[in-house]
């Protein structure tokens, strides 16, 4: 029918071309290596990865139904690159060994084991729902809990909604003395520290946790900078001095926070390098959208909060959650430690 109607086919040609440029250029963008990773503007069309495959989705069915041969093969080129790219987030099948399954589902957080649940929040400038977040840690017996943005006010209010109750050990850090960030435990913090990773984007402060079995794991609330306008450049460095906490072989640590990247941009990749895995992508969860959660008619659309694992430790029971007052949604997973 459509061949009969000349309008109707040039205007569904014309639709499947630009569709197809538009996911050529999200594809492309991707590919770029690191060093290209602070052109202006590219870290937020990179940001966009998954949806590019929906739009080559989208351009290789007109351009099938319109018989445009070129602009298909070229709108499946980047299909599949899309697909291959987010496939691993839901094909990967490490399980977490039963007795962390069962140590995450007890009454009460066990912290004399080798399991943990942990969550990180970006409490958005203190404008979070701090009640919320002492009522989610409690509903998801968390141990180990990182917030970024805080504020001394916020930090008042955690405190007044009981977060000692759960979580009595914490340290907290900011350069500027307004908005900073924090690690809260529920078991001994060893060797606290107002910033692990010397970073100029924002302190990320760290503190040891030691488990069930003996093993010592270093937790790190992890922040930084955002690829606005003009911060491109800051924003690189930012995941490049993460990049090089890899060269710290002999701790063994767990990062958390609002990283401001998702796995398809290259710094993000090159901090995790052969080391360091994305709890979501290791354990198969599935892509963890987590901004922006403050936009009633702008849906989640990019995973830039991060549970990072080390070498020989594994995740699994990923999910987010929403939080009241902020523009992120918290993310809760469990880690086993054990050997």
């Amino acid at each position: 029918m459509i061949g009969r109607i000349p309008g109707a086919r040039l205007l569904l040609t014309l639709l499947a071309r630009v569709l197809t440029v538009l996911a050529l250029i999200g594809t492309g963008a991707r590919l770029l290596p690191s060093r290209f990773a602070d052109w202006p503007f590219l870290p937020e069309l990179v940001s966009l990865t998954p949806w590019f495959a929906l739009v080559a989705a989208l351009a290789l069915v007109l351009a099938l139904t319109t018989r445009r041969w070129l602009t298909a093969l070229l709108a499946l080129a980047s299909l599949s690159a899309g697909v291959g790219w987010v496939y691993p987030f839901f094909a990967a099948d490490h399980d977490l060994p039963k007795r962390a399954i069962v140590a995450g589902s007890s009454e009460q957080p066990l912290t004399d084991d080798d399991a943990a649940r942990v969550m990180t929040v970006n409490v958005y400038k203190g404008r979070a729902d701090a009640q919320a977040i002492v009522q989610a840690v409690r509903a998801n017996r968390v141990e180990v809990l990182a917030l970024q943005e805080t504020t001394d006010e916020f930090v008042d209010r955690l405190n007044r909604a009981g977060i000692k109750e759960v979580l009595p050990y914490a340290k907290i850090a900011s350069a500027d003395h307004k908005y900073g960030n924090g690690l809260w435990s529920a078991s001994p913090l060893g060797s606290p520290a107002r910033d692990d990773v010397n970073s100029s984007a924002s302190q990320m402060p760290a503190g040891t946790v030691t488990f069930g079995g003996g093993r010592e794991v270093r937790f790190v609330c992890v922040h930084t900078t955002s690829p606005s306008p003009g911060e491109w450049g800051q924003w690189k460095r930012s995941l490049d001095e993460l990049s090089a906490m890899k060269a710290h072989v002999h701790t063994t640590y767990v990062f958390m926070g609002d990283f401001n990247a998702s796995y398809d941009h290259a710094p993000f990749r090159d901090f995790l390098g052969d080391r360091f895995q994305d709890a979501a992508r290791y354990s198969g969860h599935g892509l963890t959208m987590t901004w922006p959660a403050d936009r009633a008619r702008t849906p989640l659309f990019t995973a830039i909060d991060h549970i990072v694992i080390d070498q020989g430790i594994q995740a699994g029971q990923l999910k987010t959650l929403p939080i009241p007052g902020s523009d992120h949604r918290g993310l809760v997973g469990s880690i086993w430690v054990g050997r």
